[in-house]
Protein backbone atom coordinates (compact mmCIF):
# COMPACT_ATOMS: atom_id res chain seq x y z
CA UNK A 1 0.00 0.00 0.00
CA UNK A 2 2.02 3.08 -1.20
CA UNK A 3 1.75 6.09 0.85
CA UNK A 4 -1.68 8.35 -0.16
CA UNK A 5 -1.69 11.52 1.75
CA UNK A 6 -0.37 15.28 2.29
CA UNK A 7 1.75 14.24 5.38
CA UNK A 8 2.84 11.40 4.12
CA UNK A 9 4.40 13.13 1.70
CA UNK A 10 6.27 15.71 3.95
CA UNK A 11 7.10 13.11 6.46
CA UNK A 12 8.99 10.95 3.40
CA UNK A 13 10.63 13.91 2.02
CA UNK A 14 14.52 13.97 2.20
CA UNK A 15 14.54 10.17 3.25
CA UNK A 16 17.09 9.64 5.14
CA UNK A 17 18.83 13.08 5.45
CA UNK A 18 18.36 15.09 8.37
CA UNK A 19 15.88 17.98 7.67
CA UNK A 20 18.16 20.54 8.54
CA UNK A 21 20.76 19.09 5.96
CA UNK A 22 18.02 18.69 2.86
CA UNK A 23 18.81 22.29 1.59
CA UNK A 24 22.62 21.78 1.03
CA UNK A 25 22.19 18.26 0.02
CA UNK A 26 19.97 20.22 -2.98
CA UNK A 27 22.36 22.03 -3.21
CA UNK A 28 25.35 19.60 -3.99
CA UNK A 29 23.27 17.70 -5.59
CA UNK A 30 22.55 20.15 -8.49
CA UNK A 31 26.22 20.79 -8.54
CA UNK A 32 26.83 17.56 -10.41
CA UNK A 33 24.81 18.76 -13.07
CA UNK A 34 25.35 20.83 -16.27
CA UNK A 35 22.86 23.13 -15.81
CA UNK A 36 24.57 24.04 -12.38
CA UNK A 37 28.23 23.72 -13.90
CA UNK A 38 29.02 20.06 -13.37
CA UNK A 39 30.61 17.70 -15.51
CA UNK A 40 30.07 14.17 -16.93
CA UNK A 41 33.15 12.54 -15.26
CA UNK A 42 32.38 13.92 -11.49
CA UNK A 43 28.87 12.72 -11.72
CA UNK A 44 30.63 9.54 -12.58
CA UNK A 45 32.99 9.60 -10.42
CA UNK A 46 30.71 10.58 -7.37
CA UNK A 47 27.83 8.25 -8.41
CA UNK A 48 27.09 6.73 -5.07
CA UNK A 49 27.00 10.17 -3.46
CA UNK A 50 24.44 11.55 -6.19
CA UNK A 51 22.36 8.42 -7.14
CA UNK A 52 21.88 8.23 -3.07
CA UNK A 53 21.33 11.75 -2.62
CA UNK A 54 18.72 11.88 -5.59
CA UNK A 55 16.94 8.73 -3.92
CA UNK A 56 16.88 10.46 -0.44
CA UNK A 57 15.23 13.73 -2.07
CA UNK A 58 12.69 12.23 -4.22
CA UNK A 59 11.45 8.87 -3.33
CA UNK A 60 8.59 10.20 -1.62
CA UNK A 61 7.44 12.48 -4.92
CA UNK A 62 7.47 9.40 -6.89
CA UNK A 63 5.15 6.99 -5.07
CA UNK A 64 3.29 9.60 -3.69
CA UNK A 65 2.77 10.45 -7.56
CA UNK A 66 3.32 7.24 -9.47
CA UNK A 67 3.37 4.34 -6.19
CA UNK A 68 5.31 1.58 -5.46
CA UNK A 69 6.52 1.28 -8.89
CA UNK A 70 8.76 3.51 -10.64
CA UNK A 71 8.92 2.96 -13.98
CA UNK A 72 7.44 3.76 -17.52
CA UNK A 73 5.38 1.23 -19.48
CA UNK A 74 4.03 0.54 -23.34
CA UNK A 75 0.36 0.93 -22.81
CA UNK A 76 -3.04 -0.34 -24.75
CA UNK A 77 -5.99 2.32 -25.34
CA UNK A 78 -7.99 1.35 -22.30
CA UNK A 79 -5.44 0.71 -20.03
CA UNK A 80 -4.75 2.27 -17.17
CA UNK A 81 -1.47 3.03 -16.29
CA UNK A 82 -1.33 0.96 -12.92
CA UNK A 83 -2.29 -2.16 -15.59
CA UNK A 84 0.15 -1.36 -17.87
CA UNK A 85 2.84 -1.22 -15.29
CA UNK A 86 1.79 -4.80 -14.34
CA UNK A 87 1.59 -5.90 -17.34
CA UNK A 88 5.64 -4.79 -17.92
CA UNK A 89 6.72 -6.36 -15.52
CA UNK A 90 4.81 -9.61 -15.96
CA UNK A 91 6.29 -9.36 -19.54
CA UNK A 92 9.64 -9.58 -17.95
CA UNK A 93 8.83 -12.32 -15.96
CA UNK A 94 7.88 -14.51 -18.74
CA UNK A 95 10.85 -13.44 -20.88
CA UNK A 96 12.61 -14.64 -18.11
CA UNK A 97 10.92 -18.25 -17.70
CA UNK A 98 10.61 -17.63 -14.08
CA UNK A 99 9.00 -20.77 -12.60
CA UNK A 100 8.35 -21.55 -8.78
CA UNK A 101 11.32 -21.91 -6.79
CA UNK A 102 13.95 -19.80 -9.07
CA UNK A 103 16.46 -17.37 -7.09
CA UNK A 104 15.89 -13.91 -8.77
CA UNK A 105 18.30 -10.71 -8.08
CA UNK A 106 15.98 -7.32 -9.31
CA UNK A 107 18.89 -5.36 -9.84
CA UNK A 108 18.39 -1.35 -8.61
CA UNK A 109 15.13 -2.70 -7.02
CA UNK A 110 13.70 0.98 -5.59
CA UNK A 111 11.20 0.16 -2.98
CA UNK A 112 10.17 -3.28 -4.28
CA UNK A 113 7.36 -2.86 -6.71
CA UNK A 114 8.34 -4.62 -9.02
CA UNK A 115 9.92 -6.79 -6.99
CA UNK A 116 6.86 -7.71 -5.27
CA UNK A 117 4.60 -8.03 -8.46
CA UNK A 118 6.83 -10.57 -10.11
CA UNK A 119 7.73 -12.75 -6.72
CA UNK A 120 3.67 -13.26 -6.53
CA UNK A 121 3.26 -13.52 -10.36
CA UNK A 122 5.86 -16.41 -10.72
CA UNK A 123 6.19 -17.38 -7.44
CA UNK A 124 9.69 -16.85 -6.82
CA UNK A 125 12.19 -15.42 -4.26
CA UNK A 126 13.44 -12.09 -5.53
CA UNK A 127 16.42 -10.45 -3.91
CA UNK A 128 16.23 -6.67 -4.46
CA UNK A 129 19.70 -4.76 -4.13
CA UNK A 130 20.01 -1.06 -3.29
CA UNK A 131 22.48 1.12 -2.17
CA UNK A 132 20.23 3.34 -0.39
CA UNK A 133 19.12 3.25 3.19
CA UNK A 134 15.26 4.98 3.30
CA UNK A 135 14.00 2.93 0.35
CA UNK A 136 15.21 -0.41 2.14
CA UNK A 137 13.54 0.59 4.96
CA UNK A 138 10.70 1.70 2.89
CA UNK A 139 10.49 -1.35 0.86
CA UNK A 140 10.57 -4.06 3.73
CA UNK A 141 7.35 -2.04 5.37
CA UNK A 142 5.82 -2.79 2.35
CA UNK A 143 7.09 -6.47 1.55
CA UNK A 144 5.70 -6.97 5.05
CA UNK A 145 1.84 -5.30 4.37
CA UNK A 146 2.24 -8.16 1.02
CA UNK A 147 3.16 -10.63 3.20
CA UNK A 148 6.16 -11.80 0.89
CA UNK A 149 8.50 -11.04 3.55
CA UNK A 150 9.03 -14.61 3.79
CA UNK A 151 10.18 -14.86 0.22
CA UNK A 152 11.34 -12.02 -0.81
CA UNK A 153 14.41 -9.18 0.81
CA UNK A 154 16.88 -6.32 0.26
CA UNK A 155 20.52 -6.16 0.26
CA UNK A 156 22.24 -2.87 0.55
CA UNK A 157 24.68 -2.73 -1.66
CA UNK A 158 26.24 -0.66 -4.82
CA UNK A 159 25.60 -2.95 -7.69
CA UNK A 160 28.56 -2.34 -9.18
CA UNK A 161 30.13 -4.36 -6.46
CA UNK A 162 27.84 -7.07 -5.28
CA UNK A 163 28.08 -9.29 -2.20
CA UNK A 164 26.84 -12.08 -3.80
CA UNK A 165 28.92 -15.37 -4.81
CA UNK A 166 29.49 -16.62 -8.08
CA UNK A 167 26.50 -18.16 -9.96
CA UNK A 168 24.03 -17.21 -7.32
CA UNK A 169 20.58 -16.55 -9.38
CA UNK A 170 18.63 -18.26 -11.71
CA UNK A 171 17.36 -15.01 -13.09
CA UNK A 172 18.02 -11.67 -12.84
CA UNK A 173 16.72 -8.50 -13.91
CA UNK A 174 17.03 -4.82 -14.01
CA UNK A 175 13.86 -2.02 -14.52
CA UNK A 176 15.17 1.31 -15.41
CA UNK A 177 17.65 1.16 -12.64
CA UNK A 178 21.36 0.15 -14.43
CA UNK A 179 21.05 3.47 -16.11
CA UNK A 180 22.30 4.71 -12.85
CA UNK A 181 26.04 3.13 -13.38
CA UNK A 182 29.01 5.07 -14.55
CA UNK A 183 30.26 2.35 -16.37
CA UNK A 184 27.82 -0.27 -18.30
CA UNK A 185 30.22 -2.84 -19.06
CA UNK A 186 31.18 -3.16 -15.34
CA UNK A 187 27.35 -3.31 -14.41
CA UNK A 188 26.79 -6.26 -16.97
CA UNK A 189 29.98 -8.07 -15.92
CA UNK A 190 29.20 -8.43 -12.15
CA UNK A 191 25.52 -9.17 -13.22
CA UNK A 192 27.05 -11.72 -15.73
CA UNK A 193 29.38 -12.94 -12.69
CA UNK A 194 26.47 -13.53 -9.98
CA UNK A 195 24.27 -14.80 -12.79
CA UNK A 196 24.17 -19.01 -13.35
CA UNK A 197 25.44 -20.46 -16.56
CA UNK A 198 23.01 -20.78 -18.65
CA UNK A 199 20.53 -18.61 -17.51
CA UNK A 200 19.53 -15.03 -18.43
CA UNK A 201 19.25 -11.29 -17.56
CA UNK A 202 16.31 -9.14 -18.89
CA UNK A 203 15.98 -5.51 -19.00
CA UNK A 204 14.41 -1.93 -19.57
CA UNK A 205 17.36 0.43 -20.04
CA UNK A 206 17.23 4.14 -20.58
CA UNK A 207 18.48 5.39 -23.56
CA UNK A 208 18.72 7.70 -26.06
CA UNK A 209 18.24 6.28 -29.48
CA UNK A 210 19.47 6.62 -32.80
CA UNK A 211 17.40 9.80 -33.69
CA UNK A 212 19.56 11.52 -30.95
CA UNK A 213 22.04 14.21 -32.21
CA UNK A 214 24.80 15.18 -29.81
CA UNK A 215 25.53 18.22 -32.13
CA UNK A 216 21.76 19.71 -31.86
CA UNK A 217 21.33 22.13 -28.89
CA UNK A 218 17.93 21.07 -28.39
CA UNK A 219 18.43 17.57 -28.04
CA UNK A 220 21.41 18.21 -25.64
CA UNK A 221 18.77 20.20 -23.50
CA UNK A 222 17.01 17.91 -23.35
CA UNK A 223 19.26 15.41 -22.36
CA UNK A 224 20.79 17.58 -19.59
CA UNK A 225 16.87 17.93 -18.26
CA UNK A 226 16.34 14.07 -17.91
CA UNK A 227 19.71 13.70 -16.40
CA UNK A 228 19.09 16.49 -13.40
CA UNK A 229 15.55 15.29 -12.98
CA UNK A 230 16.64 11.39 -12.82
CA UNK A 231 19.81 11.40 -10.95
CA UNK A 232 21.87 9.85 -13.95
CA UNK A 233 25.36 10.12 -14.64
CA UNK A 234 24.90 10.37 -18.53
CA UNK A 235 22.11 8.43 -20.61
CA UNK A 236 23.79 6.06 -22.98
CA UNK A 237 22.65 5.19 -26.72
CA UNK A 238 21.08 1.88 -27.08
CA UNK A 239 24.25 1.00 -29.45
CA UNK A 240 26.22 1.10 -26.43
CA UNK A 241 23.76 -0.44 -24.30
CA UNK A 242 24.12 -3.60 -26.82
CA UNK A 243 28.22 -3.65 -27.27
CA UNK A 244 28.01 -3.14 -23.47
CA UNK A 245 26.40 -6.44 -22.91
CA UNK A 246 28.45 -8.57 -25.70
CA UNK A 247 31.82 -6.78 -23.83
CA UNK A 248 30.38 -8.35 -20.77
CA UNK A 249 30.36 -12.04 -22.47
CA UNK A 250 26.40 -12.00 -22.76
CA UNK A 251 24.82 -14.27 -25.54
CA UNK A 252 21.88 -11.49 -27.06
CA UNK A 253 18.52 -13.39 -27.59
CA UNK A 254 16.69 -10.20 -28.59
CA UNK A 255 16.26 -6.69 -27.99
CA UNK A 256 14.22 -3.90 -29.10
CA UNK A 257 13.06 -0.24 -28.33
CA UNK A 258 9.23 -1.51 -26.84
CA UNK A 259 8.15 2.50 -27.24
CA UNK A 260 8.18 2.14 -30.70
CA UNK A 261 5.30 -0.19 -30.86
CA UNK A 262 3.62 1.38 -27.49
CA UNK A 263 0.01 1.60 -29.24
CA UNK A 264 -0.41 4.77 -26.21
CA UNK A 265 2.76 6.91 -25.84
CA UNK A 266 4.73 6.07 -22.72
CA UNK A 267 5.02 9.37 -22.02
CA UNK A 268 1.09 10.11 -21.97
CA UNK A 269 1.14 10.14 -17.84
CA UNK A 270 3.78 13.32 -17.65
CA UNK A 271 2.14 15.00 -20.52
CA UNK A 272 0.84 18.12 -18.98
CA UNK A 273 -1.94 18.40 -21.93
CA UNK A 274 -3.42 14.42 -20.93
CA UNK A 275 -6.11 14.46 -18.48
CA UNK A 276 -6.93 11.50 -15.90
CA UNK A 277 -8.58 10.56 -13.08
CA UNK A 278 -7.05 7.51 -12.64
CA UNK A 279 -3.69 9.54 -12.81
CA UNK A 280 -4.43 12.75 -11.44
CA UNK A 281 -1.79 13.41 -9.78
CA UNK A 282 0.64 13.31 -12.58
CA UNK A 283 -1.91 15.73 -14.39
CA UNK A 284 -1.07 19.51 -14.72
CA UNK A 285 -3.86 20.22 -12.47
CA UNK A 286 -2.63 17.58 -10.35
CA UNK A 287 1.17 18.37 -10.36
CA UNK A 288 -0.16 22.21 -9.78
CA UNK A 289 -1.65 20.92 -6.54
CA UNK A 290 1.62 19.37 -4.99
CA UNK A 291 3.69 22.08 -6.17
CA UNK A 292 1.44 24.63 -3.76
CA UNK A 293 0.55 21.96 -1.39
CA UNK A 294 4.95 21.48 -1.30
CA UNK A 295 5.23 25.06 -1.27
CA UNK A 296 2.61 25.59 1.84
CA UNK A 297 4.11 22.37 3.70
CA UNK A 298 7.41 23.55 3.66
CA UNK A 299 6.23 27.60 4.59
CA UNK A 300 4.72 26.08 8.05
CA UNK A 301 7.64 23.93 8.78
CA UNK A 302 5.80 20.16 7.94
CA UNK A 303 8.19 19.89 5.12
CA UNK A 304 12.17 20.25 4.87
CA UNK A 305 13.61 23.42 3.55
CA UNK A 306 14.15 22.56 -0.76
CA UNK A 307 11.27 20.80 -0.48
CA UNK A 308 10.22 22.68 -3.46
CA UNK A 309 13.86 22.67 -5.26
CA UNK A 310 13.28 19.18 -5.42
CA UNK A 311 9.64 19.15 -6.80
CA UNK A 312 11.00 21.88 -9.40
CA UNK A 313 13.70 19.59 -10.85
CA UNK A 314 11.42 16.27 -10.96
CA UNK A 315 9.32 19.13 -12.81
CA UNK A 316 12.06 19.65 -15.42
CA UNK A 317 12.67 15.97 -16.09
CA UNK A 318 9.22 15.33 -17.02
CA UNK A 319 9.68 18.51 -19.35
CA UNK A 320 12.48 16.72 -20.54
CA UNK A 321 11.10 13.16 -20.90
CA UNK A 322 7.88 14.35 -22.70
CA UNK A 323 10.32 16.13 -25.10
CA UNK A 324 12.13 13.19 -25.71
CA UNK A 325 9.81 10.82 -26.61
CA UNK A 326 7.93 13.77 -28.60
CA UNK A 327 10.52 13.81 -30.76
CA UNK A 328 11.64 9.82 -30.57
CA UNK A 329 15.31 10.85 -29.22
CA UNK A 330 14.95 9.27 -26.03
CA UNK A 331 13.28 5.38 -24.90
CA UNK A 332 12.68 4.50 -21.05
CA UNK A 333 11.75 0.81 -22.58
CA UNK A 334 15.09 -0.41 -24.37
CA UNK A 335 14.47 -4.10 -23.93
CA UNK A 336 16.81 -6.89 -24.15
CA UNK A 337 16.98 -10.38 -23.55
CA UNK A 338 20.56 -12.17 -22.99
CA UNK A 339 21.80 -15.17 -21.85
CA UNK A 340 25.28 -16.24 -19.70
CA UNK A 341 26.86 -18.71 -21.73
CA UNK A 342 26.95 -22.40 -20.34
Amino acid sequence: MSKAGAFDLASGLGGKIQNDDVLSAVDKYEKYHSDFGGVEEDRKANYTDMVNKYYDLVTSFYEYGWGESFHFAPRWKGESLRESIKRHEHFLALQLGLKPGHKVLDVGCGIGGPLREIARFSSTSVMGINNNEYQITRGKALNRVAGVDQTCDFTKADFMKMPFSENSFDAVYAIEATCHAPDAVGCYKEIYRVLKPGQSFAAYEWCMTDAFDPNNQEHKKIKAEIEIGDGLPDIRSTRQCLAALKEAGFEVIWEQDLAKDSPLPWYLPLDTSHFSISSFRLTAVGRFITKNMVMALEYVGLAPKGSQRVQSFLEKAAEGLVAGGKKEIFTPMYFFLARKPQ
